[in-house]
């Protein structure tokens, strides 16, 4: 049997500046500090002999693969990548870079932002534009509830605080900071 797997949807190509900015230095990284230094390991661990039985000389070879991979992505996708850098003039409703806080039906808070596909973040609490959660959220406001089909089956949310000056805008800052990060550490 093949291997072959439908085609993958396109992401959509949006950043915010600061992933923007990430990116730039992740490739400027890559290519100036880690890929030289496993250029050099690389070309140690091939001087060592056999290269049949050498794990240090298959384990840079490998890494050097890694590292080329990422570099040809990033190379590609940047120029591709249109950056939102206004913020909305409505900014009582949820859009592309706002940090937002949803309450679910059991009460449970989560604090948010809708980002671009290249810069999501569970840790921070960061999704996806292109996240079922994300487009059911956006152009909501405050106090308006939404349904999101998640993997789970579909949940009800409320949204019970927008910020476009980060999580911490005295607007909106209770909801938003009283509210737990997603993975419960916020």
């Amino acid at each position: 049997m093949s291997r072959w797997r439908p085609a993958q949807a396109a992401s959509t190509a949006i950043i915010t500046a600061e992933g923007q900015a990430r990116l730039k230095v992740e490739l400027d990284e890559l290519w100036r500090v880690r890929r030289p230094e496993v250029v050099k390991a690389l070309a140690a661990a091939a001087a060592e002999g056999d290269r049949s039985e050498n794990a240090e000389y298959t384990y840079r070879k490998k890494q050097l693969g890694e590292i080329d991979r990422r570099v040809r992505y990033l190379t590609k996708r940047l120029p591709e990548l249109k950056v939102a850098a206004a913020k909305p003039t409505d900014r009582g409703a949820i859009f592309f870079g706002a940090w937002f806080a949803i309450e679910d039906e059991e009460g449970r808070a989560q604090r948010l932002r809708i980002v671009g596909p290249d810069e999501t973040d569970a840790q921070k609490g960061w999704i996806s534009i292109d996240s079922p959660l994300a487009r059911a959220a956006l152009k909501k406001r405050i106090d308006d509830e939404f349904e999101a089909p998640l993997p789970s089956g579909s949940k009800r949310f409320i949204v019970i605080g927008i910020s476009y000056d980060g999580p911490d805008d005295p607007a909106h800052a209770g909801a938003l900071r009283d509210s737990p990060a997603p993975n419960g550490s916020g």
